[in-house]
């Protein structure tokens, strides 16, 4: 199945939240939905799993229009919201038992499918306890389990990592590219850009409700093969050592992630040679360098200008 976002726009009196937005991913794919905060990402996705209606625009499920047909298009889709809205005296079994019963499900078939994603997302062992005492990784299991209920052949996931921890992210991770291995097109929006990177087959990055690029990932590293990304370290004043960085020839986009600080080089290896003497002849105690592969962070930083609406 092909899905085709086709010149999507949504305006909110004088707010256009989405401007013209169109790009197409397929089953099997994992696609990233990557921009800043307010750039219209919780808005598209909506709109895609026919929860709000587009000013302008449609999207296409292979030949089916979400926004003409969206009550045939709801039984293609399992939308996964940033948070897990229910009743928090609801048992984890009852909240996906009543989803498949809203998608037509019935007696054995019903509970099959019941018991079935709750073994497949690992919440069949809290089947029994209340939504309001679970983890925030927990719940985004069950949340899960609920897409997947009716057995839609597209999931679009709004910030599901968020607030997760490690074991969650990586057990989440697995879940999705366990789904796509089965034939599954999933969309989902992060900001941990290095995890989508891992398991993205492609990417969308949207600011100010505008698509900056679009495309498999492969294509869009490419792109950018002319220029090398590198990491270093050191011991010597972050402030200063960013000053210098700032001021070095062929460089671009310097930034500070945790303890390194991560830069493109223009041109080649030679660049960076020389950028490595004029740090050490500016004294700066140098404890690692190294060329890293470029991913999506640095797709999103090189293109993206912090803009919101």
């Amino acid at each position: 199945m092909k899905i085709t976002v086709d010149h999507l726009r949504r305006e909110f009196g004088q707010t256009i939240a989405v401007d013209d937005v169109s790009f197409q991913f397929e089953s099997g794919q994992i696609f990233g939905f990557v921009g800043p905060n307010g750039a219209g990402k919780t808005t598209t996705m909506r709109i895609m799993a026919t929860l709000d209606e587009p000013t302008a625009g449609d999207v296409r499920l292979d030949n089916l229009s979400v926004v003409e047909d969206p009550d045939r298009a709801r039984h293609l889709i399992g939308f996964v919201p940033d948070e897990l809205r229910a009743y928090w005296d609801t048992t984890v079994n009852d909240y996906i038992d009543f989803f498949a019963r809203a998608y037509g499900l019935k007696g054995a078939h019903r509970e099959e499918a019941v018991n079935s994603v709750e073994e497949f997302t690992n919440v069949a062992g809290i089947a029994d306890k209340q939504l309001r005492v679970l983890s925030k990784g927990m719940k985004q299991r069950v949340s899960l389990a609920r897409a997947l209920v009716g057995d839609p052949e597209i999931l679009i996931l709004d910030e599901p990592a968020a607030g997760l921890d490690p074991r969650a992210r990586i057990e989440l991770r697995e879940l999705l590219s366990l789904l796509a291995d089965q034939g599954k097109a999933i969309f989902i929006s992060s900001h941990i850009l290095a995890e989508l990177t891992e398991i993205c087959h492609g990417a969308v990055i949207i600011e100010q409700g505008r698509i900056l690029e679009a495309g498999e990932t492969g294509e869009m590293l490419a792109k950018r093969e002319q220029k090398l990304t590198y990491a270093l370290r050191s011991m010597s004043n972050p402030d200063e050592l960013m000053r210098d960085l700032l001021q070095m020839p062929h460089i671009d986009h310097p930034r500070q992630a945790g303890n390194e600080f991560l830069f493109e080089v223009e041109g080649s290896e030679e660049n960076a040679f020389e950028l490595l003497n004029l740090l050490i002849q500016k004294n700066h105690r140098i404890i690692e360098f190294r060329q890293t592969k470029t991913n999506l962070e640095d797709i999103f930083m090189n293109i993206t200008e912090g803009k919101v609406q």
